[in-house]
């Protein structure tokens, strides 16, 4: 929850539904034009990370047969070393284990052959940081989301979802979420579908760690129940 968007009227960082200015953003809690660059522009314009904007397009399109169609995302508002590629990494976690970079702002998956796909994020801001092994508890599409009591307190204008706001494109949680336990104890913790691709490569949320819906979908296909999700210290 963004202490900046608090007077604003946000919840987390986003704006509650209702009035105009409390359409959400998602850029705390926890799409597109290429910015008036032609699409053969784009196709020769190629990223440090060896991906042209061309292929960001594709990789990060619409998604229209969402049960809430997907808008593309706005590849030029998004650093590109956070696009998704595969990586070496070496670690002694089984390939499936999700490991959570907050100080590099991303998330890992854990591949066979000493790779992992990586996704950029965003993650907690200041004071909401946290660390440690946890899994995935449960996994839904389109979630409820529901403010906890500590953050009503906080922010009082989020208890008009105090009983749950209905999944969509407006809901802070997005097209997927992974729900992280410890000790069959539900964290308050999520990975979770952000629409806001300016908040990857910042510290904006709670404590949730937040991927393009694209790359949180892409991920969900991959992630069973159980899956054991490494939070490392900032």
């Amino acid at each position: 929850m963004d202490a900046r968007n608090a007077a604003a009227g946000k919840v987390n960082g986003v704006a509650l539904p209702g009035r105009r200015a409390e359409r959400l953003d998602r850029r705390s809690f926890l799409a597109g034009s290429a910015a008036g660059l032609g699409a053969l522009a784009l196709g020769g314009c190629v990223t440090p990370d060896g991906m042209s904007l061309a292929e960001a397009q594709a990789v990060y399109g619409p998604v229209p047969e969402e049960k809430f169609p997907i808008p593309a995302v706005d590849v030029t508002k998004v650093d590109p070393q956070y696009f998704r590629r595969t990586v070496a990494y070496d670690t002694r976690e089984a390939p499936g284990t999700i490991i959570v970079d907050p100080a590099n702002y991303y998330v890992y998956r854990v591949e066979d052959g000493g790779s992992a796909t990586r996704y950029g994020a965003n993650v907690g801001r200041d004071g909401f940081r946290w660390s440690g092994d946890a899994y995935v508890g449960r996994k839904a599409e389109w979630a409820t989301w529901t403010p906890p009591k500590e953050m009503i307190k906080r922010q009082p204008e989020a208890a008009v979802w105090a009983r749950g706001m209905p999944g969509g494109l407006d809901n802070p949680l997005g097209a997927r979420t992974l729900y992280m336990y410890q000790n069959g104890v539900y964290t308050l913790y999520t990975i979770y579908a952000s629409s806001d691709p300016e908040s990857i490569g910042s510290g904006v949320t709670s404590g949730c760690i937040g991927l393009l819906s694209q790359d949180m979908m892409h991920l969900y296909d991959r992630t069973p129940v159980k899956t054991k999700v490494v939070v490392l210290p900032a």
